[in-house]
């Protein structure tokens, strides 16, 4: 019966290791660029509308309704609402990139 060498299987295990933690760098970025996102769209919904502070608490309420009968509970009013306050300390794109870093 022929093995396998351990530096053969070390090398396999480091490619796949390597490809476990880039995933997750990636799946990170993109959920940063959502929330950014949501936020954007949130805040310049509520700056048309006449009244906003009761346009922006009824369309948080009503848009976490929607999204979560679609997505589940990750799109509550309160995530909603972290997604408009996530904006709005980073209202500029690459203001974020260079302040956020995979650590934080």
């Amino acid at each position: 019966m022929n093995q396998i060498s351990k530096s053969f299987t070390d090398n396999i295990r480091l490619i796949i290791s390597q490809a476990q933690t880039n995933v997750v760098r990636a799946i990170n970025h993109e959920r940063i660029l959502m929330y950014w996102e949501i936020g954007r769209h949130i805040v310049e919904e509520e700056q048309n509308g006449k009244e906003r502070a009761d346009y922006g608490t009824f369309l948080l309420k009503n848009l976490a309704e929607v999204l979560e009968n679609d997505f589940g509970s990750g799109y509550s009013f309160r995530q909603l609402n972290f997604c408009r306050q996530f904006y709005l300390t980073f209202p500029i794109m690459n203001a974020l990139r260079s302040q956020l870093n995979w650590t934080q």
